[in-house]
């Protein structure tokens, strides 16, 4: 007897499969002499036994990357050096670690320094005047106040004092300022990363937000891969999760951390993240990983179909169907047949009524065929 997960599995494959099947296949016309024969690829009805997990391929990224630009224009001074595998200096390249705030780059400083000792002194020339100006200021009040002074002229003091005041304000934002370019000529890293990669070199001219470096932290990894809509049932938030590749030994423990919300409108597939702890740096960005969700081992075989051989049978649009090729007077004949799914592996499902194993039923080219023309199998 089906026991009651069974039955909300299979349920849940026929409610994503009548999302992702057009109700225009298999209109019940019949095909006419004029009509030249539909051309469709065919797959046997096979069978599956093995895990009832699906194995999927992963794509390694790290967890945390950062791009570096340049703030400061100019010409590159100097870039980073290392010692590399010779033992010579070198500048810093791809796959180099480097730790947090250490200068990557400078470009050169020369006429940010320029700029700001001319800054300073135009401060000091602002502060000058303000002193000249505030004596001023505080003899016209004096004056006034005694009625020694006009109306008009301590008004006048007044406004040189104000004036004055603003000229200072200015001139030092302007030092804050270029003081602020001078050490933005420093490219710092902002976290301890390897470098993932350097763009530029020593002497080229670069501007402010030109590209220089991207860094990443791979103490903790992501493996990211997509999951049809009839298998996102099986992947879960927090999850425990197994990853291996082919490049090294072991397998590789991690948690599912995100699931995409909605699905690619073109492939329906959602986007799946698992975090991997990766201490030692092993894993690295780019490498590939497999890993298997859901399903224990099957015990018997199952008799399985491309899930693109599904249609909507055009006796009831809430069931399912499949168009079987036939031999008809020697010619290749499609028949809509329905069919009863159960669970999805991959990209096929099983067929627990309606077909036998070894058939051959239109996998290409199902969703533009009508019941009974005469079709042409194309490899």
């Amino acid at each position: 007897m089906e026991s009651t997960t069974g039955r909300a599995s299979t349920m849940a494959v026929a409610a994503a499969l009548l999302g992702m099947i057009g109700f225009t296949a298999g209109c019940g016309h019949k095909e006419t002499s004029q009509q030249p024969p539909t051309p469709v690829q065919v797959a046997a009805v096979g069978t599956y036994q093995g895990s009832a997990g699906v194995t999927y391929s992963a794509n390694i990224q790290a967890y945390s990357q950062v791009a570096l630009g340049f703030k400061s224009g100019g010409y590159v001074q100097s870039i980073l050096q290392v010692k590399g595998a010779d033992g010579r200096m070198r500048d810093v390249q791809e796959g180099d670690w480097v730790e947090r705030e250490v200068v990557l780059a400078q470009v050169r400083t020369r006429d940010y320094e320029n700029q700001t000792s001319a800054a300073k002194g135009q401060l000091a020339q602002a502060q000058a005047g303000l002193e000249d100006a505030k004596l001023n200021y505080d003899r016209a009040t004096a004056l006034y106040a005694s009625q020694s002074l006009t109306k008009p002229d301590f008004d006048a003091a007044k406004a040189k004092y104000d004036s004055s005041v603003a000229l200072v304000a200015s001139a030092q934002a302007q030092l804050a300022q270029t003081q602020l370019a001078l050490e933005d000529c420093a490219v710092r890293a902002p976290l301890s990363a390897w470098v993932l990669s350097r763009n530029v070199e020593v002497g080229s001219l670069v501007g402010p937000s030109s590209p220089g470096f991207t860094l990443a932290d791979l103490h903790l990894v992501k493996a990211v891969f997509g999951v049809p809509d009839v298998a996102i049932k099986n992947v879960h938030l927090g999850a425990t999760q197994t990853l291996s590749t082919e490049s090294l030994p072991g397998e590789f423990q991690g948690r599912i951390t995100a699931i995409s919300p909605a699905a690619d409108p073109k492939s329906r597939v959602f986007s799946v993240e698992v975090t991997i702890p990766n201490p030692h740096g092993v894993l690295r960005a780019g490498m590939v990983a497999t890993l298997k969700t859901g399903g224990s081992e099957l015990v018997t075989p199952v008799a399985v179909i491309p899930l693109s051989a599904v249609v909507r049978s055009i006796r009831d649009p809430g069931k399912f169907a499949a168009f079987v090729v036939e031999n008809e007077e020697g010619k290749s004949v499609a028949r809509s047949r329905d069919i009863q799914v159960g669970e999805a592996y991959g990209n096929q499902i099983s067929v627990t009524q309606g077909l036998s194993v070894g058939e051959h039923v239109i996998s290409v080219g199902a969703t533009i065929t009508r019941d009974g023309e005469q079709v042409q199998v194309v490899p």
